[in-house]
């Protein structure tokens, strides 16, 4: 009997359309009977990411990414699967159901969670009322001489802690354990007296694309050893490696407009200032370096970002790895210069938006950037590190697969070193023959399967997609692998009860990061039904049935030898030999006819 989450869930289903909901992440592009697209999970630029609209799931051709309408929002919007669901719901006007959700584990992941979130909101009111209490005089002395007016501070939420110790006493008269609290990251716990983490600082909540608080930056207000600015720790709630601030009120800005391009910041003042000059497509790496989980978490709302951080030169050469993370995702990266010793901050004080436009209009591509990087590492007027710069140039230039842009960055070469453009294009061409190939961000799917496991997947592929000789009763066949057995019950059980079967519900059989559910993948490779097409495939079909029924003979044959050997009783020794001598005439019948 289904519990009320099931049937909530298949209500839920029913609600949502896979490609409604997806379209607000992707351009999708009707092809056939599906849906298709970039796949947001790996880098390429040709669509294998399909979505299957009459079954409700998706899968990747070329990753192997699959799952339905949930698992789809929780990739997406990096959130669990119960935050997925209340997504979702909402979305479909649905009240989520009181209980249900039986799982002891999940219930107490989601008691805590909830209850992290609850402390979080609370302590970012306490610090908001405390700004405004009037005994935050260096906190607002500090936001004026920053000239953030009251609407940003609104906006953004910034707030006060006076000193170590309210916020603990705050928390704890609110009702919440000790546990809790110090779980939330918000407050510490020194030789067992419990301190606000952010004691004494300005606070800049961070909340993430769902709305909800969960950390906190802070920064100093005096001159002190601390680390000027401060974030939370990692919690239930927070990994920084998958976050970005401002990502909230760029979603937000996404549903007014199209983002055409996102500008990464380091910082927080430098997101809020850019925000206050009207330049709202900004986020921050707070100090971090930039991750994959931040570029994937970025790639739903451009595909085009511009680099801006601090003008020094550490600001400048920092990153270079994360910069090559965002291409690998398939984002176009652009880095935005900016003068010596300032930050984007900086810029918009002393030239305003308009200074900091020209900046942005003067982002160089990547590939640029690299070799100003580069060059800066040489003294182009010594022949020794010019020959250097030019060999470690060439293999930058090699990355580059358009032949106009190659041109135009030897030209470039030949500008700043003198050498001429023949030279250098030789060069090129002998750095494109010895330089080890570039690896590419596209995931390779191994398949060390065996031929039979592969016989049997297509034999149950052929079924589940209703291939037109696919016929007689599935359940019959005796298949190598347990996913297949289940998957083959499961058609059975639909075909008995008249209804369609729809591959999605698999999904629900096997728990995801397990070899299972990556089987079930594989099987869905199949969904395009190119496979199933013609009398090869047919052929093919037949020759797998075969396979797999010698498998099985194999598999009887070696059983029984093992306990005739085990056997002393002469009377079963007879009957074991007269029914293993049974078993190997049906193999020697079988391999004669598939020879025919």
């Amino acid at each position: 009997m289904a519990t009320a989450l099931q049937e909530f869930l298949i209500t839920l289903k029913e609600k949502v359309n896979i490609v409604e909901v997806a379209a607000g992440y992707l351009t999708l592009e009707r092809r056939g009977n599906g849906h298709w697209a970039c796949c947001p999970f790996h880098h390429e630029k040709t669509p294998s990411f399909s979505i299957n609209e009459a079954d409700q799931y998706y899968h990747c051709f070329g990753c192997g990414e699959s799952g339905d309408v949930i698992k789809f929002v929780r990739e997406m919007e990096n959130i669990d699967f119960m935050d997925a669901v209340k997504l979702l719901a909402e979305r479909a006007g649905l009240q989520m159901p009181q209980s249900g959700f039986d799982n002891q584990k999940t219930v107490e992941l989601k008691r805590k969670r909830d209850a992290l979130l609850k402390i979080m909101n609370d302590c970012a009111h306490f610090y908001l009322d405390n700004l405004n209490s009037g005994k935050a005089d260096e906190h607002i002395n500090y936001i004026l001489k920053r000239n953030i007016p009251s609407k940003i501070v609104r906006t953004f939420g910034l707030g006060a802690s006076l000193n170590y110790n309210d916020l603990p006493k705050f928390l704890l008269s609110k009702g919440y354990s000790k546990q809790d609290i110090i779980d939330s990251g918000a407050v510490n716990e020194v030789d067992g007296r419990l301190t606000d983490a952010q004691g004494g600082r300005l606070i800049y909540p961070v909340i993430n694309a769902m709305d909800e608080v969960v950390a906190f930056g802070g920064r100093v207000l005096k001159k002190t050893d601390f680390a000027k600015y401060k974030n939370t720790k990692e919690t239930l709630l927070f990994n920084k490696s998958k976050t970005l601030y401002n990502i909230n009120l760029l979603k937000k800005l996404r549903k007014t407009q199209t983002i055409k391009e996102v500008i990464m910041v380091e910082g927080y003042m430098d997101t809020i200032s850019l925000y206050q000059a009207g330049f709202k497509n900004v986020v921050a790496s707070m100090g971090t370096s930039l991750t994959q989980d931040q570029a994937r978490l970025i790639k739903r709302y451009t595909d085009t970002v511009l680099i801006s951080y601090d003008g020094d030169g550490a600001g400048q050469k920092a990153n270079l790895r994360g910069l090559d993370i965002l291409k690998g995702e398939g984002i176009n990266v652009k880095v935005v210069p900016l003068p010596d010793g300032l930050d984007p901050d900086d810029v918009i004080k002393q030239r305003g938006a308009e200074g900091y436009s020209k900046c942005l209009a003067a982002a160089m591509p990547l590939i640029d950037y690299k070799l100003s990087v580069l060059q800066r590492g040489f003294d182009l007027s010594r022949t020794e590190d010019k020959r250097k710069f030019v060999s470690e140039a060439m293999k930058i230039v090699r990355t580059s697969d358009s032949a106009a842009e190659q041109e135009e960055l030897l030209k470039g070469l030949r500008e700043s070193t003198g050498i001429t453009y023949e030279s250098l294009s030789r060069d090129l061409n002998s750095a494109r023959g010895s330089a080890q190939p570039e690896t590419t961000a596209r995931p390779e799917r191994k398949d060390n399967s065996t031929v039979t496991v592969k016989a049997s997947r297509f034999v149950i592929a052929a079924y589940l997609f209703g291939a037109k000789f696919a016929t007689g009763d599935v359940t019959e066949i005796p298949f190598c692998n347990e996913v297949h057995t289940i998957t083959a019950k499961y058609i059975k059980s639909k075909r008995l009860m008249e209804e369609r079967v729809q591959p999605a519900e698999l999904f629900e059989f096997f728990d995801e990061q397990t070899p299972e559910y990556a089987e079930l993948c594989r099987i869905l490779d199949f969904g395009d039904g190119n496979g199933f097409n013609g009398e090869v495939a047919e052929k093919y079909f037949s020759d797998c049935i075969a396979r797999l029924n010698l498998y099985s003979l194999d598999k009887r044959i070696d059983a029984l030898k093992a306990r005739l050997d085990g056997e002393s009783s002469t009377a079963s020794r007879k009957e074991y030999a007269a029914k293993l001598q049974q078993l190997i005439k049906q193999k020697e019948k079988l391999k004669s006819g598939e020879k025919k």
